[in-house]
């Protein structure tokens, strides 16, 4: 058996992060996939010296509107890079990367994604909720392949009142509207796992974003927003997870998974 321990993190700006030289930890880190989210870059726009080490394999997604969005995949584990998330993605607003690989008896998709936000204006919001049903419906196909799944990112909804220290001042906001919880309620009941809860059961004050308003950091007023999901045949593989709070450098800080298999 082996651990392999999976990044997710959501810098806001990767050359933002850079300046302020906030993925240097990753060199010590010893991590086998890093996911980053919101990277606002084209991929040769990604600055050489975020950090150290080099990545056997990399993958970028870049927004068709400069300094949006964008993800990038980092693994040394050997992948099969894939770029079919077309039809989820349809805006073309690089959201997705794709990878897959075999850890132990497992053929494995990898996800790392950035969920649109739904707060700007309605049809953001309408073209959030058609993403979530684009993504899983993409994924219940890989699994009727055989693949078992894990997916990370910055899904932009809090799932349940524990998941943000002002639930009911946010009702009506979206990121913990109720259409959007209940995405997540039926995206879980196809046979996903918040690893978070899996692990950490009812852990309170656990959150991964916090507004740059009203000293929110500080105060610990925040959302969890980010996550690590599983398939269900992966479950018993989980040997941790668990939020880098302590991480700076962007609104959102670091989450981890570990998988021994």
């Amino acid at each position: 058996m082996k651990t392999y321990k999976f990044v997710s993190w959501n810098v806001n700006g990767v050359r933002a992060v850079d300046k302020k030289e906030a993925l240097k930890w990753v060199d010590e880190a010893s991590i086998d996939i890093l996911g980053l989210q919101e990277i606002k870059a084209q991929a040769e726009q990604i600055p050489a010296s975020i950090f150290d080490k080099e990545y056997e394999n990399v993958l970028v997604s870049s927004s068709a509107i400069k300094g949006r969005s964008g993800t990038a995949l980092y693994t040394d584990i050997t992948t099969t890079l894939e770029d079919n998330c077309r039809g989820v993605d349809i805006l073309d607003e690089g959201r997705i990367n794709e990878a897959h690989f075999t850890l132990g008896d497992k053929d494995i998709a990898f996800f790392n994604v950035y969920f649109p936000n739904g707060q700007s204006k309605e049809e953001r919001l309408v073209y959030k909720m058609e993403f979530y049903d684009r993504f899983l419906d993409h994924c219940e196909a890989l699994k009727k392949e055989g693949k078992s799944i894990i997916i990370c990112g910055d899904v932009n909804t809090a799932h349940k009142e524990i998941d943000l220290a002002r639930p009911k001042a946010n009702e009506k906001v979206s990121g913990f509207l109720p259409m959007e919880r209940d995405w997540l309620d039926k995206f879980l009941s196809h046979g996903y796992i918040d690893t978070f809860r899996h692990v950490n059961d009812d852990k309170p004050d656990s959150y991964s974003w916090w507004s740059y308003r009203a000293n929110a950091r500080a105060n610990n007023v925040g959302w969890r927003i980010d996550y690590f999901y599983v398939s269900d045949d992966l479950k018993d593989h989980v040997k941790d997870a668990y939020i880098l709070s302590e991480v700076m450098g962007s609104d959102h800080c670091p989450i981890a998974l570990e998988i021994e298999i």
